[in-house]
């Protein structure tokens, strides 16, 4: 997991992934702290999808710039693109299914 400080971060991060898995949260969201090491977990599953973390406390100009509107935010994009977005409570095991979903036919299309 990489924690990124700045918008910029963030945008770099995407440029650099062919798969970037956003987590948004903020310090005191017990939700927050809850869910993300399930989620590190559920992604060693898929070891192209790159993890980074924001601070929506530390970096507000995210909050507008992803368009979340709560937190944890988790977002997947695949080349830049938005494909996968769940907020606030968040069903894992639905999550699972679609974040393999989409992985295996990218994957699957590259081979």
């Amino acid at each position: 997991m990489v924690t990124l400080t700045s918008v910029t971060a963030v945008e770099k991060f995407m440029e650099d992934h062919q798969f970037s898995f956003l987590y948004v949260s903020r310090t005191n969201c017990g939700v927050c702290h809850t869910i993300l090491p399930q989620l590190k977990d559920l992604l060693k599953e898929f070891p192209l999808i790159h993890l980074g973390h924001i601070n929506a406390d530390h970096v507000e100009e995210i909050a507008g710039r992803l368009s979340v509107l709560t937190v944890p935010a988790l977002i997947l994009f695949v080349e830049g693109k938005e494909i996968i977005r769940e907020a606030r409570f968040v069903q894992m095991q639905s999550l699972h299914d679609k974040i393999s979903k989409v992985y295996n036919m990218i994957v699957e299309k590259s081979d």
